[in-house]
């Protein structure tokens, strides 16, 4: 019975997350795109200016954190080991053209974001000491309507599960003991023949239950005291892991000069090949298209959770911010990945299977000296910035349903769950999830979809004040009148 009612999950998940929500965050996404006038394109330049902008005083008293914390908060979430994995899965099941497509659903995403990022400010909540607390679940309530709150409901309650990393505890348990353990040390192990011993796992199981631990303890000494200690750690934590990560492929672009001017060329020309017909290149653009979308989380709705808890008050200043994301994680991310797996694996389609971490494993280790480990190292940090940013995402959903005292009971239980998963891989479970994150991205996308004429306006006026010579764009206040 269990095992029936689990692979249906798994049969319904999987067809939710193929085609249904490609189609609903790109197809919005390029609505948004479209009906925005390109902002992605058109507002890069404010988008980078307002990275250096100092925030004003008013600013500074409010909010939780700032504007730059919020979108490395948010990378932190999203630049993870789908920017790894997925890249390789992606050109071994696309070839190189589907690199150039994930570069255009990262402009789309850009897009998305950007909406998501102005309504989490146009549109929030407050906790009980005064303190802006935002999500989509705010927006869909005082947005829509408070007609609406049942949708708002039912995205917290998808909320709460989707953003369980289960997938991640998982797959970095299992990088992690096929790394740095052998068969040997683990059967010889005294210290997990004394686990397997009293849990009655077996060793293999035991050194994945301890190293689970250590994740949840990792994990629990940051997102313990809140939001801001996350913002503080995802601040540091994304620019050397990204920096790190970009030293590592300029080795092997280094190292393969020669040869770059053919990746990127092959890239260009897979992208627009019809010589195996249009069948194909629709497949090779959905495959690129698709894995960025589920990489960049644009549509999604979680970023708007960790933009409403922003100390910016201006909703166009945040959405240039939010704006960003999909431009390091699908974009900078992505492409660096890319480069570095076609300058090592040339006949990268030929690999038969799908292990998207193992064949960037394998690239890196024969591409740098200690590359494995190095690349190793790098995923950990990837997938602990993402647990850090996600248990926020999920903690504010049990908020905004029980309040901001029993929501450190989520806390608790996504803690737990981090250990649970490191141990047993449930495709149910995983499943449930994949079914809940998209359940999430349904109401956000209708949401965004349905305020994007507000969005739009605010936008206009704003820019037209700063063209305005005797304005003061300075003067950040956001004011409920503009969206009237």
């Amino acid at each position: 019975m269990l095992d029936t009612l689990g692979q249906y999950i798994v049969t319904v998940a999987d067809w939710i997350c193929g085609y249904p929500l490609f189609f609903l965050l790109i197809g919005g996404g390029l609505y948004l795109f479209i009906s925005s006038g390109a902002v992605s394109l058109r507002r890069l330049p404010a988008s980078l200016a307002e990275l250096r902008r100092r925030p004003g005083n008013a600013e500074r008293q409010a909010g939780q954190i700032s504007s730059v914390q919020a979108l490395l908060s948010v990378v932190a979430a999203t630049v993870g080991l789908g920017n790894i994995a997925g890249v390789a899965i992606a050109l071994v099941m696309g070839g190189p053209g589907a690199i150039f497509w994930m570069w255009v659903s990262a402009i789309v995403g850009m897009s998305t974001k950007y909406h998501e990022g102005a309504l989490a400010v146009m549109y929030r909540g407050q906790n009980p000491s005064g303190r802006p607390r935002g999500g989509m679940m705010y927006i869909i309530e005082e947005g829509l309507g408070h007609r609406w709150r049942p949708l708002a409901t039912f995205f917290a309650i998808a909320g709460m599960f989707g953003t369980l990393c289960i997938m991640n505890a998982n797959q970095l348990t299992e990088a992690v003991t096929a790394t740095f353990t052998t068969p040997q040390w683990i059967e010889s192990s005294s210290l997990l023949a004394a686990v397997s011993s009293v849990t009655s796992l077996s060793h293999i199981q035991a050194f994945k239950l301890l190293f689970g631990i250590l994740v949840a303890v990792i994990v629990a000494l940051v997102v313990l005291r809140g939001i801001r200690r996350i913002a503080r750690v995802a601040s540091v934590m994304v620019p050397f892991m990204v920096g790190v990560y970009f030293v590592m492929v300029l080795y092997i672009i280094c190292t393969n000069l020669g040869r770059v001017p053919d990746v990127f060329a092959s890239i260009f020309h897979e992208a627009f090949n019809l010589q195996a017909g249009f069948g194909a290149l629709a497949g090779i653009a959905i495959i690129g298209a698709r894995r960025a979308a589920l990489v960049n989380d644009a549509g999604i709705g979680t970023a708007s959770i960790m933009h409403g808890a922003s100390r910016n008050t201006n909703p166009v200043r945040e959405g240039l911010i939010a704006m960003l994301g999909p431009a390091i994680d699908s974009g900078l991310v992505c492409t660096l990945t890319a480069t570095a797996l076609l300058l090592c694996v040339p006949d990268i389609q030929s690999i038969e299977g799908i292990k998207g971490l193992a064949i960037a494993m394998d690239a890196f280790g024969r591409a740098i000296p200690g590359g494995a480990y190095m690349l190793m190292f790098v995923v950990i940090c990837f997938a602990l910035s993402s647990m850090f940013s996600y248990s926020y995402y999920g903690t504010s959903c049990a908020a905004y349903l029980f309040g901001e005292r029993k929501a450190r009971y989520y806390t608790y239980a996504f803690l737990a769950s981090l250990v649970v998963f490191a141990v047993v891989p449930l495709e149910a479970a995983v499943g449930m999830c994949d079914l809940f994150y998209a359940m999430m991205a349904l109401p956000t996308m209708f949401t965004l979809l349905a305020l994007s004429r507000r969005v739009h306006r605010v936008t206009r006026q704003w820019f037209a004040r700063v063209k305005d010579k005797n304005a003061k764009p300075e003067d950040n206040t956001f004011q409920p009148n503009d969206i009237q």
